[in-house]
């Protein structure tokens, strides 16, 4: 069984429920997904971006992306109806608990200039999402061979009813939020 897993099992669920008085420990909320997306906008001039950023996302969770492609042409962009443009995998179960291990313990702090993450950064329904502006902070990613440094965004879907629950869930896995949001 996953580390996290068993955390929230044996110690998350029982001090929520102290926390927020609920009445059956179905209540409590727990993390349903990981969304990890990586837009490869530059794919419009070079094709073998796709095959680098889907090699990347596959390193870093453990299972193989699907590409996504463009829903309708912008010539602004020059980017025509079905060409790729990113890629996204879904992670659920052990596999989502195992990421989230090594996301707060080992990627986090490899971010440069890391002041802890934004409170801000829930979306009124319990959901959490981040930003990466490098790929290369997962140490599955070796630095020597990567072609392009990319960013890609992960987002914490949790079936709590508000941001209150889902922030006192992250931070039972002990989340790195900031004490105070600056600005």
């Amino acid at each position: 069984m996953a580390r996290l897993l068993e955390q929230y099992r044996k110690e998350i669920i029982p001090t929520l429920v102290k926390r927020f008085n609920y009445a059956s420990v179905m209540q409590v909320p727990k993390i349903l997904k990981i969304t990890l997306n990586m837009g490869l906008g530059e794919a419009v001039d070079n094709k073998k971006v796709v095959e680098f950023g889907v090699a990347d996302l596959t390193k870093i969770a453990g299972q193989k992306p699907v590409v996504t492609l463009a829903r309708k042409s912008i010539a602004g962009f020059k980017v025509r109806e079905g060409w790729p443009v990113g890629c996204k995998v879904t992670l659920r179960g052990k596999k989502m608990y195992e990421f989230l291990d090594r996301l707060i313990t080992i990627a986090l702090p490899r971010v440069r200039d890391f002041r802890g993450l934004s409170i801000k950064a829930f979306d009124g329904r319990g959901n959490y999402s981040l930003g990466f502006k490098e790929q290369i902070v997962f140490p599955e990613i070796e630095y020597d061979k990567i072609d392009a440094i990319r960013g890609l965004d992960i987002t914490i879907t949790t079936n709590a009813s508000s941001d209150k629950e889902a922030r006192a869930l992250l931070e039972a896995f002990s989340f790195p939020f900031r004490e105070k949001e600056a600005g």
